[in-house]
């Protein structure tokens, strides 16, 4: 049994999040906060400065959302221990960020204790899921209903959630930090790829699958 405390970075955008995660995780003496970030950019920045033993990670964050960093941090390091604490209940952003490399998906629905024990999990090396989005990958799979974004990569999954939030392909790129080409190309196979001739049809996919709330079209 490891004696030391587990480093934990924090990445979320909200302030007020970020410090109610601090109280609450402040009185486990075998929890220490080393870092706090507040966009992707800066989450990976701080992972690679300060080598945390666990990212507790949002998934809805400014310039690269979670998926993508998270991508980004295991490409640097596929030992690093990402533990995602997010507001979305929907096994296609689950699925996603365990196949970028995740290694536990908490909703924000969760009790508070949960996410302790899964913070002690994935530090641990277990994967650790909440039961309400357990519940959401088996009910995904036993009806189909994650199929559309089965052939979808991790990134094409990031870039799709862009462009349906209606960010052109040049904020795309410039957020992504790669060529506008390539980013015609990643539009051009996830439509294809999700059987779509236009960006309404992926609206409409994403809609349906719960990627893309209805107050935000």
């Amino acid at each position: 049994m490891r004696n030391e405390p587990i480093r934990v970075l924090l990445a979320d955008d909200h302030i007020i999040v970020r410090e109610g995660y601090r109280c609450l995780l402040e009185k486990y003496d075998r929890v220490e906060i080393v870092g706090e970030a507040g966009d992707g950019a800066e989450a990976y920045r701080l992972f690679q400065a300060l080598r945390p033993d666990v990212v507790i990670m949002d998934l809805s964050m400014p310039g690269k959302g979670g998926i993508e960093t998270i991508r980004h941090i295991r490409l640097r390091d596929p030992q690093a221990r990402i533990l995602v604490f997010t507001m979305h209940l929907n096994a296609g952003f689950a699925i996603k960020a365990m196949e970028a490399g995740a290694k536990g998906y908490i909703t924000k629905s969760s009790a508070p204790d949960l996410l302790v024990r899964a913070i002690f999990d994935v530090a641990a090396g277990r994967r650790a899921l909440s039961p309400d989005i357990s519940q959401e990958i088996a009910l995904a799979a036993v009806s189909g209903s994650g199929t559309p974004l089965a052939s979808l990569s991790p990134r094409e999954f990031e870039i799709m959630r862009m462009l349906v939030e209606d960010k052109s392909q040049k904020e795309i790129a410039d957020i992504l930090n790669i060529s506008h080409k390539t980013v015609c190309n990643y539009h051009y196979q996830i439509k294809t790829k999700l059987g779509v001739k236009s960006d309404i049809g992926l609206v409409h996919i994403a809609l349906q699958l719960g990627i893309l709330g209805k107050a935000d079209v």
